[in-house]
């Protein structure tokens, strides 16, 4: 992966609190990224890197939206940066939005038979499923 051009402008205040925790995703990211990726499918290779970049931009949402622990310019910065994802954010500020896991999610062109993913189903009609699938199998 080519190496993203970061700004020469100096940090805002507080991002020394951060940093650790931006730099050890970065290292889980590097490594999915390089993971061997034989005998999986191609969806699956990808799983890890989606994880991984909805953990980093998760962090930064709860630090700024949820805890309140970060300020609006070092929010804005990890935005330009490339550490937070802002289109994933502005849907997580959306009404049924709150979980969803990534953009590819809910981008029905991209599926076989125009379908959501897994992640847009209610948990309560999630485990219904889940149970009868089950069942299915056992008998």
């Amino acid at each position: 992966m080519p190496k993203v051009k970061r700004s020469r402008k100096p940090p805002p205040d507080g991002w020394e609190l951060i940093e650790p925790t931006l730099d050890e995703l970065d290292q889980k990211m590097r490594e999915a990224e390089t993971e061997p990726h034989e005998g999986k499918r191609k969806v699956e290779s990808l799983w890890p890197i989606f994880r991984i970049h909805h953990q980093k931009t998760r962090y930064i949402f709860d630090l700024f939206y949820k805890r309140k622990a970060i300020s609006r310019e070092l929010y804005e910065y990890c935005i330009k940066e490339g550490y937070a994802d802002k289109n994933l954010i502005a849907k997580w500020k959306k009404q049924g939005y709150e979980n969803l896991c990534c953009l590819r999610c809910i981008q029905t062109r991209d599926t076989n038979f125009g379908t959501n993913c897994i992640c847009r189903v209610p948990k309560s009609k999630l485990e219904v499923v889940r149970v009868l699938s089950l069942f299915l199998s056992l008998s």
